[in-house]
Order: C-alpha cells, then sequence, then structure tokens
C-alpha cells in the first residue's frame, strides 16, 4: 500500500461516517456499508474481487449488530476500510489467511473508531453551544459556520487522522518494509480470530433470515440455495435469476389464488 491509497482510504473513512460533509444518506447509509466501502477499497488497491469477498463478510457480520439506546458496538465505517485495506496489504493469494487478516485489521479499527465516535460527541457539545447562540442572536451564519464548519472539522479530525494512522504504521510500513504481518502474527490467534470472525456473519444471517423465513416450507428455499452453490457450483447471478423466476411463480400463484377466493 502506498501512502496515496492511504491517505485515499483515510477520506473514505470520514466520508462514510454519520455527519460527514457528503451527508447521512451518501455518507453513513451508502458509503459507511460494508460492501460498497470494500468495493471502493478494491478499486484503490486494485483488487475488487477480494475486496467484496472481505466486504460481504463484514455485510453479514453487521446484520447482527444493534445499537441499543444509541450505543455502537463498533464503528462499521472504521471497522471496513481499516479491516479490507489492512487485508488487501498482505493478501498472498491464501484466502483463510486474509480473512483472519480482515478481522484483526476490522477488530482494532473498529474499536477505535467507537472512542473517536464518542470523543467526537464529546467535542460537539462546545459547538451545540456556538449554534445556541447564533438561534439566540438570530444569527444564521453562526447556525452555519457550527454545523458545516466547525462540526465537519471535528469529524474529519477524529476520523480521517486516526485512520491515516493506523494505515500508516501498519498496512504501508510493512508494505514498504517488505515486512508481512501476517507472519508476525500467532497462527492460534489467526485461527481464534477468524472463527469469532465466521460466527459474527452466521449470526448476522441467522437473524437475516429469521425476518425473511415466515412459514416452515420456506426453509426448503435456503436449503435450495446452499445446493445449488455448494453442489452445483452456481455464481450468484445465476442463483439470482433462479430465485427471481421462483419469487414471480409465487407471486402469480399467489395472486390468482387470492382472485378466485
Amino acid at each position: 500500500m502506498s501512502i496515496f491509497q492511504a491517505i485515499l482510504i483515510a477520506l473514505f473513512v470520514y466520508l462514510g461516517a454519520i455527519g460527514s460533509v457528503v451527508g447521512n444518506t451518501l455518507g453513513w447509509y451508502n458509503l459507511g456499508r460494508p460492501l460498497v466501502a470494500s468495493f471502493i477499497v478494491g478499486v484503490i488497491m486494485g483488487n475488487v474481487e477480494v475486496a467484496v469477498q472481505l466486504g460481504l463478510l463484514l455485510q453479514l457480520a453487521n446484520l447482527g449488530s444493534v445499537t441499543p439506546g444509541g450505543a455502537v458496538g463498533w464503528d462499521l465505517s472504521y471497522a471496513t476500510y481499516i479491516g479490507v485495506a489492512g487485508a488487501l496489504t498482505f493478501h498472498t493469494g491464501d484466502m483463510v489467511t486474509t480473512t483472519a487478516l480482515m478481522w484483526t485489521f476490522s477488530v482494532v479499527g473498529g474499536a477505535i473508531g467507537v472512542a473517536m465516535w464518542n470523543l467526537n460527541y464529546a467535542l460537539n457539545l462546545s459547538v451545540n453551544r456556538v449554534s445556541y447562540q447564533g438561534a439566540v442572536e438570530a444569527n444564521p451564519r453562526k447556525i452555519a459556520f457550527a454545523n458545516a464548519g466547525l462540526g465537519n472539522l471535528i469529524g474529519f479530525g477524529t476520523r480521517f487522522i486516526p485512520a491515516i494512522i493506523i494505515l500508516a504504521t501498519t498496512a504501508v510500513a510493512g508494505s514498504q518494509s517488505g515486512v508481512n504481518v501476517a507472519e508476525l502474527i500467532p497462527q492460534w490467534f489467526l485461527v481464534t480470530i477468524g472463527t469469532f470472525g465466521g460466527m459474527m456473519a452466521a449470526l448476522g444471517m441467522g437473524i437475516l433470515l429469521s425476518f425473511l423465513v415466515k412459514e416452515r416450507w420456506q426453509w426448503a428455499l435456503v436449503v435450495l440455495g446452499f445446493l445449488l452453490v455448494g453442489y452445483l457450483q452456481l455464481n450468484m447471478m445465476a442463483i439470482a435469476v433462479l430465485a427471481t423466476i421462483i419469487a414471480v411463480v409465487y407471486y402469480v400463484s399467489q395472486t390468482e389464488k387470492q382472485g378466485e377466493a
């Protein structure tokens, strides 16, 4: 990884956050999503295929994460951009090791992201006072300066700077010096973190299925999907087309049945 790539990825760590300059809709709900974030990292680092595979695992794990009362367990934007970028830097073709590295970098990035999240909220207390004073004075410029100016500067400082430090001291330093981080991490730790990551992905898929599967017979469709992938070796596009056909047939049959009733 070059320093330029690290700067670009750190910039997207900021843009994919709540309250970034591009807003929540484009930022947190799009650039901050694992599949989108992993694709962006893949484009920057020239390995979209592996990046999206890693992002899919993080996307599944995210399905099992909740934020009760606004409490954040991990920062998704930090975890994805740092995790995928770090794993791609030391990717040698072994997806098992690369996946374990991704989980390692994601845990570190996500934890630091939570700390920065809380620091960002604490620092924004002073911004709220400036904005409140502007409202009292009926001064729209002061309100805009507080929200669009100071708020974004704090957000940039608590996201871009820590992210570039993490990437520069690990991915950039490792790639420039020829040191592979995977060789420095004990094998037992990689196995443990890889197993943990797989459990998170399974939990996310389980929660998703609990919402989607409403009747017992629908489990047959889930098993069919696994058979198509595991035994017939079909790709996702073929399975998506087949699923669309099944959905259309089911919808038409149910509509006709309700019409006859």
